[in-house]
């Protein structure tokens, strides 16, 4: 399995101060694996999307970037020419709901959890990266949303999306491919480079290896994972390794914030430095992602931590 990866420049895009619609995505190709009988992943700008064929439509696991539609119908026409019925939202970020009005508008229907739908339906404010995510169209909110859990059936294949609280944010789905043995995981998992937490919008450290923790209790040594970023296939191990990084790095913020350490004194102390090597050289250096999380966390009620 891979172990590395450069920088995440899809999701540096999502947190520029320039709109989506500034960006150039010309030279960005669409990329399609696959990953079981049926299933697929295509990686191109933004997080990696899950594409589901079945006998008589397919179904999509997030949607990139607006500009990027175009692609996506592309790699997905040379997939299936089964149309797409269904597009299911991971979570509320740009990169992986700016498809959503445009697939709404070819017939499929838009599904999230709840708190997506909120999130979507006004503006947002991202603080770790001063930046304010203006609400989506009204023709980009998912019609069908869901608190703990839903269940589609595409073919032979059941899609099952579970609500995993207070993580990468508060509405964040895994997607689980029982009869395959594949879970995309959304933004739960950066393979390969330190993860976004975004507080403001309901996430935490903790949730986030607490989610990872439950990708880990509910696979084996055969299950495949499709991540939010990085490679667009990794195992139980990689998930584990992952996990282990998260673990490990919430302790020693939450034992230093709870010591009253500054910022400074935390950063002094190197939470992450046996880490960096394979998780630093992303889109969230080291000494970034320490700061993000020690703001987050040393703002937090204690329960929440």
């Amino acid at each position: 399995m891979p172990r590395t990866l450069p920088a995440t420049a899809a999701f540096a895009a999502l947190l520029s101060a320039l709109p989506v619609a500034a960006q150039d995505f010309s030279n960005v190709t669409v990329e399609s694996t696959r990953v079981a009988e049926g299933v697929y992943t295509l990686k191109g700008a933004g997080g990696n999307v899950g594409l589901v064929v079945g006998d008589d439509r397919a179904f999509l696991i997030d949607d990139q970037y607006a500009p990027m539609v175009p692609k996506l119908r592309d790699a997905i026409a040379r997939i299936t020419d089964k149309p797409v019925s269904f597009v299911l939202n991971t979570h509320w970020h740009g990169d992986h709901t700016g498809g959503n009005e445009a697939f709404a508008q070819a017939g499929a229907m838009l599904v999230a959890h709840d708190n997506v739908r909120l999130r979507l339906s006004s503006d947002q404010v991202m603080a770790a990266f001063d930046r304010t995510v203006p609400a989506a169209p009204t023709g980009a909110l998912p019609v069908v949303t869901f608190n703990d859990q839903i269940t589609f059936h595409v073919g032979g294949l059941t899609v099952q999306a579970i609500h995993v609280p207070s993580a990468h944010t508060d509405g964040d789905a895994i997607v689980h491919l029982k009869e395959v043995d594949v879970i995309h995981t959304g933004d739960l998992v950066f393979y390969g480079l330190y993860p976004v937490v975004d507080y403001s919008n309901g996430g935490s450290l903790k949730g986030m290896a607490d989610a990872t923790a439950k990708l880990v209790a509910m696979s084996n040594d055969k299950t495949r994972f499709i991540p939010g970023h990085g490679p667009v296939v990794i195992g139980r191990a990689e998930i584990a390794e992952y996990l282990e990084m998260l673990r490990v790095v919430h302790a020693r913020l939450e034992k230093l914030i709870g010591e009253g350490k500054t910022l400074e004194q935390v950063l002094a102390a190197k939470p992450t430095a046996e880490f960096d090597a394979q998780w630093g050289k992303g889109f969230l250096p080291p000494d970034r992602w320490v700061t993000i999380n020690y703001q987050g966390m040393a703002t937090a009620p204690d329960t929440a931590r």
